[in-house]
């Protein structure tokens, strides 16, 4: 199988060392393409690199797979560039830095398959969420998740990172775009969407640092917090039903159920969910699995993180 990266961040070399542990030696070729003012690969992910390229007329055009890992306000112009490359696509949440564009006008090949990342439908305590809770008898949902930027990446300047700036795709509303999508993966799109997306802390950043929505579906109501600045990390889903009120840890890989006094801890590491996604991708590349993350829900995805879902209500505090 021959794969080409495009972009080598952090997310991109924990793809490539995962993919490396799923698929025999023998059948994997790891190429990367990149614009060379990256930093230097480390060495166990430059030992796993077959060859490197900064200039897309010396690429071939004969990939399985092509890996879009670079910054978010490069992706449509990646797809653009590299559609008659591969045959399948696996591009980095979020699938674009805006809406502006959709899928159909864009005008990509729709014979070929594309999957938007969206890993934490693949953790341990996201597949217990979905296995053994009725949704049908979810009254509300509550979610957060608070966690301080600058403690992203502890190596580099938060002030310099894509999240910093709203020009690279950055901001909380859709740099944490995974809650959106394991709502609706859970209960499908709202009817209604309130949305506070507005920068107020003193963060040096020029991107959105808060985005809150209220969102209404037939029988249910949805509540989400993402925000830049909390000190503390905070990742949970609050799920309120008829008989109890259930608390899931997305930190801790915890379940607990108030009511009744039970607690369940899911032990999991990072790159074992990673690894899930990346064997369901593959599944979906064989013709295994449907694509659940097509460039459509992707698509929709993004348009209620960023607040400009269809039926959408901004509230505006004068």
């Amino acid at each position: 199988m021959k794969i080409c990266f495009i972009g080598a961040g952090s997310i991109g070399r924990r793809h490539i060392r995962n993919l490396s542990k799923l698929i025999p030696k023998h059948d994997l070729t790891i190429d990367l393409f990149r614009s060379g003012f990256g930093t230097p690969l480390d060495p166990e992910t430059q030992k796993l690199i077959h060859k490197t390229y900064t200039n897309i007329s010396q690429m071939n055009r004969d990939y399985d797979i092509i890996f879009i890992t670079n910054p978010t306000s490069l992706h449509l112009n990646t797809l653009l560039q590299f559609q008659n490359h591969a045959n399948a696509f696996f591009i980095e949440k979020p699938l674009f830095s805006n809406t502006c564009l959709s899928p159909k006008e864009i005008g990509l090949n729709t014979d070929k398959i594309y999957y938007v990342a969206a890993p934490m439908r693949y953790t341990a305590l996201f597949q217990y969420i979905q296995t053994h809770i009725d949704f049908n008898q979810v009254y509300s949902i509550r979610c957060i998740c608070s966690s301080f930027l600058p403690d992203w990446r502890p190596q580099t300047d938060y002030r310099q990172s894509y999240s910093a700036h709203k020009e690279l795709g950055g901001g909380v509303s859709i740099d944490l775009i995974h809650e959106w999508d394991y709502i609706t993966y859970l209960i499908g799109m709202p009817q209604i969407v309130y949305s506070i997306i507005d920068k107020i802390s003193a963060l040096e950043i020029n991107s959105d640092d808060i985005a809150i929505y209220i969102a209404k579906y037939k029988n249910t109501t949805v509540e989400l917090h993402l925000d830049y600045f909390g000190r503390k990390n905070i990742r949970q889903m609050e799920i309120y039903t008829a008989n109890d009120t259930i608390i899931c840890d997305f930190l801790e890989n915890s379940i607990s159920y108030l009511s009744i006094g039970d607690k369940i801890i899911i032990p999991e590491e990072r790159d074992d969910y990673q690894s899930s996604e990346l064997e369901y991708f593959l599944d979906i590349y064989n013709g295994l699995k449907p694509n659940t993350n097509d460039l459509i829900n992707a698509y929709s995805v993004l348009k209620l993180a960023e607040g400009s879902y269809e039926n959408k209500k901004e509230i505006i505090v004068k």
